[in-house]
């Protein structure tokens, strides 16, 4: 089997491994160059997408490049622990959450790839893709073209591929939130814990890394973020000057990501054809601290489709019925996440007194689906 994988990023990396794991004959094209340079922030790991990458002989490098977390704490705007909890996985698992800048996981997963036999192309921006009576045709710009008997995009959420498949699927809208993400240095921040405090003007996240803090504000905003204005220290000074504990840590800051705005998509009804399928952001950007770990095991169940179907197109159905409940169940997660981020004052005190009662009462019982979740096993 021919597959073409388009994005190098962490969805596609995966792809790639996994379909080479079944012995798929894998190019990647990706538009960028160097897909694994300072791309974004950091982010985590949870257990179930650490299962996903053990089961691709990937772990030992994605905790050496990363630093495990074991706790997550919620704090109230006025630094109140609201909560006290294990941090991306029951009490239970082994495994501990792992955060790591996102270049460092997409190059983990790329040399990985690659060293499987992946063939990665970069500069090679998709224009278009067909499907043939054979397989699939991809053109590029500059007029380069490939063919193949599957075609797996993972070309995130400003996906072209989602558009081809269906001309009429949801495109991207501002969510009301920006990120500002950066690096800090002081001391008297906990090694080991993922803290998230429920900010006046926008949910702030902060753990140490080593001898730095890494952050990221997600700021309130009804309308998206100037480019060269949101992500100055002055006015993210500004906006958090009332929670100490931000504010310290924005004073201490040394390097500073440009604001990015924060998209949704409406759920998304087409993931593939007979010989495409989309997979990660492009199918369901998800957040809630899952976005890579949902990419990740998108590409290791693609993997197992194909390998366990006799044909292309009843693999993709098969993937589409597996996945699809799970996901939606995260699509929720998300959309409640969002919400206790972007509460008023009111709301945000009520949420803090009600979290104090019930989330070390029920987290673990509730999260447990997503946690304690098995990624499919290629078979040897």
């Amino acid at each position: 089997m021919r597959a073409i994988v388009i994005g190098g990023g962490v969805g596609g990396a995966t792809a790639a491994l996994a379909l080479r794991r079944i012995g798929a004959d894998v190019t990647v094209y990706e538009a960028y160059e160097d897909p694994a340079g300072d791309v974004g922030a950091w982010v985590s790991l949870a257990a179930n997408g650490l299962r996903a990458v053990d089961a691709l002989g990937v772990l030992d490098a994605v905790r050496q490049a990363g630093f495990e977390i074991e706790r997550q704490r919620m704090w109230s705007a006025g630094g109140m622990l609201i909560a006290d909890v294990a941090r991306g996985r029951r009490k239970s698992d082994t495994l501990r959450s792992v955060s790591l800048m996102r270049g460092r996981l997409v190059a983990a997963l790329r040399e990985a790839a690659a060293g499987a036999g992946a063939r990665i192309v970069t500069g090679a921006r998709l224009n278009g893709v067909t499907e043939t009576e054979r397989g699939v045709r991809a053109t590029f710009e500059g007029g380069a073209t490939d063919t193949a008997d599957v075609l797996v995009a993972a070309d995130g959420i400003w996906s072209t591929v989602r558009g081809v498949l269906d001309p009429a699927a949801p495109v991207p809208q501002y969510a009301g939130l920006y990120s500002v993400s950066g690096v800090a240095k002081l001391d008297g921040v906990d090694p080991g814990v993922f803290n998230m405090t429920f900010a006046r003007n926008g949910a702030f996240l902060h753990l140490r890394a080593g001898a730095e803090v890494w952050w990221s504000a997600q700021v309130n905003s009804p309308v998206p973020p100037a480019r060269d204005g949101a992500g100055r220290l002055d006015e993210l000074a500004a906006l958090y000057r009332e929670e100490a504990g931000p504010a310290a840590i924005i004073a201490a800051t040394v390097s500073l990501q440009p604001a990015t705005p924060m998209h949704v998509v409406d759920r998304v009804k087409t993931w593939h054809s007979d010989r495409i399928v989309i997979i990660g952001d492009a199918a369901h950007p998800v957040g809630a601290g899952q976005g890579a770990s949902m990419a990740i095991e998108d590409g290791l169940a693609l993997a197992a489709s194909l390998q366990a179907e006799a044909s292309i197109a009843g693999a993709l159905r098969r993937y589409d019925a597996e996945r699809r409940p799970r996901i939606a169940k995260v699509l929720g997660t998300a959309e409640d996440n969002r919400r206790a981020k972007k509460a008023g004052p009111v709301k945000r005190r009520m949420q803090a007194a009600m979290m104090r009662i019930f989330v070390p009462m029920f987290y673990e019982k509730a999260t447990a689906w997503l946690y304690a979740y098995e990624p499919a096993r290629l078979a040897q």
